[in-house]
């Protein structure tokens, strides 16, 4: 795998990761209404649910590699064209209340925490699209074992969110619903992020036809 490739790769998973979302929201929730240990759990379910996403790009895209190189290369465009419409819609999105945590949940055992945690990520049909679409546009493509630098970046990927998200859960369990009160900080989050994706995405579709 070309080392630039993943440094990219790197940069743009921490700052995706790094973006309130509904896996992000979760944990916080758990965490502020069950306690720090509930948080951290339902961040390693988030993480199995991650790599189950992981395993279908796998498969997926190893099965388009096999029959076609033109069709990988169509997933590929398509890819930075969706990674492009994900960055315009953040930075013009003008919502300030989408990572609201609510006060109370009811409490639940931790293999429930883990298990809810599991079927949140993999039921959401966004976050398939999203990997079926990122992590193509970072392999090396010539250098042999395609499926093997998918599945390495998914994991990666999956690794990086999961350390953010115990990060969230031990915050939100020691300050409660003081982060989700700066909207100003998501904003801004919102925007830098959907600066980056916009970037990568007219990088990898000119990139691309080379």
């Amino acid at each position: 795998m070309d080392l630039n490739n993943f440094l990219l790769f790197a940069l743009a998973s921490l700052m995706l990761n790094l973006t309130p979302g509904n896996d992000m929201l979760y944990v916080a929730s758990r965490s502020t209404g069950q306690g720090i240990k509930a948080g951290i759990v339902s961040a390693f379910g988030i993480m199995g649910g991650g790599l189950v996403h992981t395993l279908g790009a796998v498969i997926g895209l190893s099965a388009i590699i096999a029959r076609s190189a033109l069709a990988f290369d169509i997933i590929k465009y398509l890819g930075a064209a969706y990674l492009v419409y994900l960055g315009l819609r953040s930075v013009i999105s003008k919502s300030n209340a989408a990572f609201v945590v609510p006060g109370k949940m009811v409490s639940i055992p931790l293999t429930q925490v883990f298990y809810q945690g599991i079927i949140t990520n993999v039921l959401n049909p966004k976050v398939a699209l999203f990997f079926l679409a990122f992590l193509p546009q970072f392999i090396t493509q010539g250098r042999g074992n395609e499926p093997g630098q998918i599945l390495f970046l998914g994991i990666y990927f999956n690794l990086s969110g999961t350390i953010v998200n115990i990060l969230v859960a031990v915050l939100f369990g020691k300050l409660g619903n003081w982060f989700s009160k700066s909207p100003k900080f998501i904003r801004v989050q919102q925007k830098v992020t959907g600066i980056v994706l916009i970037a990568l995405g007219v990088k990898i579709a000119l990139s691309s036809r080379e």
